[in-house]
This record gives C-alpha cells, structure tokens and sequence, in this order.
C-alpha cells in the first residue's frame, strides 16, 4: 500500500492518516451545521445510497464498493420513503 502515490496528503506532504480524513470530515460537517457523529465510512453509505436512488444497478454498485457480496452492499443502500413512494407512483398500477 505504502508503495503506491497518495490519495491525500497533509500540509507537509505526506500522506494523511484515517484520523486525520475522519477529523476533517466531523469539521466540515459541524461547520456545515451537520451532525458531528459522520466519518470516513458515512460517506460510502452515502455514495452507495445516492448511486442507487439515481438509478444505478445494484451489482455496479457493488463493484465501485469493492464488496465480495451482493448482501454487504444491500446493507450499504438505504432508499429513501421518498424514493419508494416515487417507484410506487410510477410503477405500480393502482397508483396511476
């Protein structure tokens, strides 16, 4: 891993550690008048969530996330009631 150029680096150009991002990211967020309790890992269940309510297929999804199973990225995605209600609207035939 270490061989490889860095992602991220600090002011001093090297790289930065998982508590360093973890830092900034509860920084941003309070400033951002979001909840202090986000880290690096709330922005993959993001990514996953967001990549699926655009309408992405779940198996990419699981690629871009690295995962071995399809099960680990179900857990990954949270639909939104909003989003269910919108399939609901335009799919189900009682709803038109």
């Amino acid at each position: 891993r270490k061989s490889t150029p860095a992602l991220l680096i600090n002011q001093r150009g090297g790289r930065l550690t998982t508590r360093s991002v973890g830092r900034i990211i509860k920084k941003i967020a309070v400033a951002k008048g979001l909840s202090p309790d986000v880290h690096p890992h709330t922005l993959r269940h993001a990514f996953g969530t967001h990549m699926l309510e655009e309408g992405a297929d779940l198996r990419a999804i699981q690629e871009m996330l690295g995962h071995e199973r399809l099960s680990t990225t179900q857990r990954y995605t949270q639909l939104s009631m909003k989003h269910l209600l919108s399939v609901y609207d335009q799919t189900h035939p009682r709803a038109k």
